[in-house]
């Protein structure tokens, strides 16, 4: 749908060009976009190309939760750029929308800045050490926790596409599972760390390129990481 030489994603998103070869998606949750709220976004996004030129499209998601007990962190905005490389994330939570916005933009340039300068100089400055966990089939015991009881179970997430999350409430307890598909292109596990500190997570699911093993990599303290591996193979 276009309107002005301007065109609108699904549930009035507005796909803006920034640049010739980039874009930016605005979409909300529970929430309207005005006017003065998306010009500012657009500010502030349209920075992105300043670190990352090679970026093709950004993706905004405004989430506003209607719970009064979590005003605190009412409003949530989630960045991600697609380029031609990495992904990049950054998200932030505030009681305001602007605030959030800021924080996220933020995290996110960088993040950007962080990437560029790994192009220029591929040895890292800093050592990262890394504890191999294997997977094996006897497990420390733990002490039980009482989970609250769900007579309904969660959908199976074979009918997601890639890149697409579903959020379900699990029974009639207050516990939200959110389940979302990614691209799982086998990598080497520094590529996985660096994935990691993109996307700003502590955690990054991969498949290693070598033993085809699904692995995830971790950040525990300082620069000290781990690597758990799954004892099975992905063809």
């Amino acid at each position: 749908m276009t309107r002005s030489g301007i065109r609108f994603a699904g549930n009035g998103a507005r796909l803006l060009p920034l640049e010739e070869n980039m874009d930016i998606t605005v979409v909300a949750r529970n929430a309207e976009i005005h006017p003065n709220f998306r010009a500012y976004v657009e500010e502030k996004v349209s920075k992105v190309t300043q670190f990352y030129p090679r970026a093709q499209r950004v993706d905004v998601e405004l989430t506003h939760e209607r719970n009064p007990r979590q005003a605190d962190t009412a409003e949530r905005i989630e960045l991600t750029v697609y380029g031609k490389g990495p992904i990049i994330r950054a998200e932030a939570e505030s009681a305001d929308r602007y605030a959030a916005v800021d924080i996220a933009a933020g995290k996110l340039f960088e993040r950007l800045r962080r990437m560029r300068d790994r192009a220029k100089d591929h040895r890292r400055r800093y050592p990262r050490e890394l504890d191999e966990v294997e997977v094996i089939e006897e497990v420390a015991p733990v002490e039980e926790v009482p989970v609250p009881e769900a007579p309904a179970h969660l959908r199976s997430a074979e009918d997601l596409k890639v890149g697409e999350a579903r959020e379900e409430q699990l029974g009639d307890s207050p516990i939200i599972v959110r389940q979302k598909v990614h691209e799982a292109a086998p990598m080497t596990v520094d590529e996985a760390l660096d994935q990691m500190e993109m996307v700003g997570h502590p955690f990054f699911l991969f498949v290693d390129k070598d033993t085809k093993q699904p692995c995830v990599v971790y950040h525990r303290h300082g620069w000290t990481y781990g690597v758990l591996r799954l004892n099975t193979t992905v063809e």
